[in-house]
């Protein structure tokens, strides 16, 4: 038995974009302009492992006089009926809207499974329009770009659970050991070695290289299988202070770079031993961090450098400068000669695990309470103490924690970034970022749960 899924969400929220993602064509129209899609369209795909008919609706818009809008929900009511599942997909760019409240209300009542999925997260700024999804009352929201592809691997897991067991026959392999490469962007300044690297990590001289600066100007993807694990090697065009780019080439190159990096689930920033984490090499490690990829440092050529004298300033500036990932792996390399490449993989790895991590339940309840017993909160502004309640871990990749507290109010940014390095070092956490977030309350139901 096929899982027959439904995608359904008011206009203009990227139902049509998801469904060709999953059909795996551009099965359905996609433009800017909302209510393109009027009919529900149905196309046969696979999820990774997980075969699944997907069903293409029309976005939702209230009626209640017999016109278009309305015989185009009845469509989609169709369609949630004949679904086992359905995605409830939202514009987490815009927030929720009216629209999504209501029809929220109205699939709420249909005793199916739901997924709510939070469309257009590129980035971390989608954070507040996520937790807001809560008061929709249909679980946990589920970060999701369905132009990029991110969050295919949770919406997997999620699917995978109301599955048919028959559906869910697969090889014991999660998604991210075979059938989904794992994404790798090579990034740093101009030549330091980035495309030299890329050609020894594929033994092949697949990138042009030379003395001169910026002979890549786009970034280039290469399939790639390193000890049977496939790999999607992505070689970017270097990137100067964004002050001294003037050239329009440049800048879509460099835009390019910044897209591969922020697209990727490990970074590689490879820097020249002759000048380790020179400012433009911190502004690149931080805006990695800042968008939730995972990092890992490579000095470059290591044959030719002065090693102690690297060493000791590259430990200075990570202590002080790069703080908000403590632990990031570093690995000292010499692309030309093909040295270390093996370590900087294994890097890569192990990073890449450390980005995925969840924590069970039981060992971070454990830590949360024997770090407020060993060092509680301070006091709030109201010269109250700040009581914390409990934790829970809202997302991998990176994690991600809300904490929540009847009085959040006033919580110094200090005692945050304490319990985000005990957490990091409680449970083997080093190089990634860590999102952690006070919330007032966690069930936005509660208050009238309570008057009803």
């Amino acid at each position: 038995m096929v899982l027959k899924v439904a995608i359904i969400g008011r206009p203009n929220v990227g139902k049509s974009t998801l469904f060709n993602r999953l059909a795996g064509r551009k099965a359905a129209i996609v433009h800017d302009k909302p209510g393109v899609t009027r009919d529900r369209k149905a196309a046969t795909a696979k999820l990774f492992d997980l075969p699944i008919t997907v069903i293409d609706t029309a976005g939702y818009e209230y009626s209640n006089t017999d016109n278009i809008e309305k015989r185009m929900w009845e469509q989609t009511q169709k369609a949630i009926s004949d679904a086992d599942v359905t995605i409830f997909m939202f514009d987490a760019r815009d927030g929720l809207q009216p629209y999504d409240e209501h029809l929220a209300n109205l699939v709420r009542q249909i005793n199916k499974p739901v997924i709510l999925l939070a469309n257009k997260c590129e980035g971390k700024r989608q954070e507040d329009s996520i937790f807001e999804a809560y008061k929709l009352g249909l679980g946990q929201p589920i970060a999701f770009s369905a132009e990029h592809g991110l969050g295919l691997e949770d919406l997997y897991e999620a699917l995978k659970d109301v599955a048919p067991k028959e559906s869910a026959k697969a090889d014991d392999a999660s998604p991210d050991d075979k059938t989904k490469p794992l994404q790798l962007a090579i990034v740093g300044r101009p030549n330091v070695g980035k495309s030299t690297l890329v050609n020894a990590l594929l033994n092949d001289e697949r990138m042009l290289t030379g003395p001169e600066a910026g002979i890549t100007r786009d970034a280039i993807s290469n399939e790639w299988s390193y000890n049977g694990r496939k790999i999607n090697l992505v070689d970017t065009a270097g990137l100067r202070k964004h002050a001294k780019i003037e050239d329009s080439l440049e800048k879509m190159s460099a835009a390019a770079t910044k897209h591969a990096a922020f697209m990727a689930q490990v970074v590689v920033l490879v820097l020249d031993a002759d000048g380790v984490l020179d400012k433009q090499d911190l502004t690149i490690a931080r805006e990695v961090l800042d968008e939730g990829r995972a990092l890992v440092i490579a000095v470059n050529k290591w044959d030719i450098a002065n090693r102690k004298e690297v060493l000791d300033k590259l430990n200075y500036k990570l202590m002080t400068s790069l703080t908000q990932a403590e632990g990031i792996p570093t690995v000292t390399i010499s692309a030309l000669k093909k040295e270390n490449l093996d370590k900087l993989m294994r890097a890569v790895f192990k990073v890449y695990d450390r980005w995925n991590s969840r924590i069970p339940t039981s060992p971070l309840n454990q830590w949360f309470a024997d770090i407020l017993d060993s060092n509680p909160p301070p006091l709030g502004k109201n010269k109250r103490r700040i009581k914390l309640r409990y934790i829970t871990q809202a997302k991998t990749r990176p994690p991600a924690f809300y904490i929540f507290s009847s009085n959040p109010e006033g919580l110094p940014d200090s005692y945050l970034r304490y319990l985000i390095n005990s957490l990091r070092e409680t449970f083997d956490l080093g190089g990634i970022p860590i999102r952690m977030t006070v919330r007032k309350t966690a069930n936005p139901y509660a208050e009238s749960k309570k008057k009803n």
